[in-house]
């Protein structure tokens, strides 16, 4: 168990819930996007044809689902986009594993999300996208779902889901919290409604030290640290597709470049071009973060002079194929076992702040991460420490290591032993917020 900070006795019993209205700026908004809220349907359809919603299911945006409500006990789960959303897995999984009369019910609010979710998401838990925050899909979505409990996972705060939720007597957790310093200003120049907000949660679990000074500072009451992107199973593999990119390597090493950025793929395929010109041969696989960018992705490698095969388009990686492009869901976990080095995106431009590499370390991959890594900061600072992955500054050291890599399986293969070793010890913290998120479930 993870001893709780000195002054935290758990979860706060019904009888001190109170309302969270009364501050000015969270009343102005209420008034704001309540007047706004006619116009949301046009603006989901145009966000549809750009592909950033699901044309089919708008009206769950709107708070007007087409799944009935199961009857019994229900707890409301919601991650934003696909990174938080998976890193509901593991507490999903535990939920049913200890409470199986609960009924689920998972919220995300990106397309890409709820494509992963369809795969990943045990088949007796529902999905739906989030309502916008206005007050009228607030209340629909309530009304419709009367959640008992709302676990929200990272740094989601939509002041009218919060307190219509808390009005109906829902038992709300802030799971995995984090708020950046820009985002803790912000709510700074409004701190009564930052601490009304906060002290909405019966329990308040920050994900680092950073984000823990920050929400207290806000006036938020808060328990242990439980990073959720720390816990969890390694994702699966397709046996069928690692067999058939075994074959295809035709004796080549592999390098992986996962979830990558725009102006992250010609820097990777420059340095491993570098890594390889008079070494081991060797195949290089892009995976970028947004699949939809796939078509690009392959037209800028073209124009360095690879032969791209791009997996949405149904093609194979075969011998002639020089570069592969994945431009698909929920697949990674063949391509992690399989590479002989993983070059983990998001680390490479400014501003992305990297992705977890925990996935790609439960299945010993041998990490490479450029330096831009804010976002998974402590994450990276204990692998590094222990030899599990390794850090490049730069394209020129980002082609050394992948050399050292591949002219080096048994080192690589240590870092990826050491990678999934870390992995495996993470998971003590979710037993901790169990025993605190117990009070807050329906009897």
């Amino acid at each position: 168990m993870i001893p709780l900070r000195q002054g935290f006795a758990g979860p706060r019993p019904p009888k001190l819930r109170r309302s969270v209205g009364g501050t000015l700026p969270l009343a102005l908004y209420t008034a704001a996007t309540g007047l706004l809220e006619p116009l949301a349907p046009a603006l989901l359809r145009r966000r549809a044809r750009a592909g950033k919603e699901d044309s089919e299911r708008l009206n769950e945006r709107l708070g007007r689902p087409a799944i009935a409500r199961p009857a019994g006990p229900l707890v409301w789960l919601h991650g934003v986009s696909v990174g938080e959303s998976l890193s509901l897995l593991p507490l999903i999984g535990a939920l049913r594993a200890r409470r199986p009369d609960l009924t689920l019910l998972v919220t995300s609010g990106t397309v890409t999300s709820a494509q992963v979710l369809a795969k990943r998401l045990p088949s007796a838990v529902i999905h739906q996208f989030a309502p916008v925050d206005a007050p009228g899909a607030a209340a629909r979505f309530l009304d419709h779902w009367e959640p008992d409990a709302a676990l929200l996972v990272e740094s989601e705060l939509w002041p009218n889901l919060i307190q219509a939720a808390q009005a109906r007597g829902v038992r709300l957790a802030l799971l995995s919290a984090r708020m950046t310093q820009a985002s803790a200003e912000g709510w700074g120049r409004a701190p009564a409604s930052a601490r009304a907000l906060l002290q909405a949660f019966d329990l308040v679990l920050p994900q680092d030290a950073a984000t823990e000074a920050r929400l207290v500072g806000l006036g938020a009451r808060v328990g242990p640290r439980l990073n959720l992107k720390l816990v969890g199973d390694a994702p699966p593999v397709d046996g069928a597709l690692a067999a058939a990119l075994r074959s295809g390597k035709g004796g080549r090493k592999l390098v992986l470049a996962a979830s990558t950025h725009p102006g992250e793929e010609p820097l990777i395929a420059g340095a491993f071009r570098a890594a390889i010109s008079d070494g081991p041969p060797a195949a290089l696989v892009v995976a970028p973060r947004h699949p939809d960018r796939g078509p690009q992705v392959t037209a800028e490698l073209q124009g360095m002079g690879f032969a791209v095969a791009r997996r949405a388009a149904g093609e194979a990686l075969e011998p002639a194929t020089t570069a592969y492009v994945v431009d698909t869901l929920g697949e990674l976990g063949a391509f992690y076992a399989v590479a002989d080095a993983v070059v983990m995106g998001g680390s490479f431009v400014e501003g992305i702040g990297g992705h977890n590499p925990l996935e790609a370390a439960r299945l010993e991959a041998a990490i490479v991460t450029g330096p831009h890594i804010f976002n998974a900061r402590d994450i990276y600072a204990g692998m590094l420490a222990e030899a599990a992955a390794i850090e490049a500054a730069d394209a020129a050291a980002l082609a050394r290591h992948i050399r050292g890599l591949l002219d080096n399986p048994v080192i690589a293969r240590r870092i990826g032993e050491a990678a999934a070793a870390y992995a495996g010890r993470q998971g003590a913290a979710l037993e901790a917020a169990l025993a605190l998120l117990e009070p807050l479930l329906p009897a």
